[in-house]
């Protein structure tokens, strides 16, 4: 399997476009470049239910983000209040994003 070129990176604010989170907005946690799925703040939450272990004895009914699939997502500009496709361009020989309507980087 090879790694996928994500839209998005870790720390961007996304909003979920499909599913049953549809209209969620989220930080992303983590990226899974080999599946093309993303982890986002407090979307998608899946309860796992866990033995009691040495590290967590009381075991239990843990909740945690499941993964969603990349295109499941859009990235949100803050300048627009909403989601945003996004446009590439080179700025002193670096690639960065932007918004496509405003213009905002998103890249430091």
């Amino acid at each position: 399997m090879t790694k996928k070129k994500l839209h998005v990176k870790k720390g961007d604010t996304v909003v979920v476009i499909a599913g049953k989170d549809a209209g969620k907005k989220g930080t992303i946690l983590s990226v899974d470049t080999k599946a093309g799925r993303v982890f986002v703040d407090k979307v998608n939450i899946v309860k796992r239910h866990t033995k009691p272990t040495q590290a967590a004895p009381q075991g239990g009914i843990v909740e945690k983000e499941a993964a969603i699939d990349s295109s499941n997502v859009m990235l949100y500009c803050s300048k627009c209040s909403r989601p945003v496709r996004i446009a590439k361009e080179i700025v002193a020989g670096k690639s960065v994003r932007k918004c496509a309507k405003c213009g905002q980087v998103f890249d430091k």
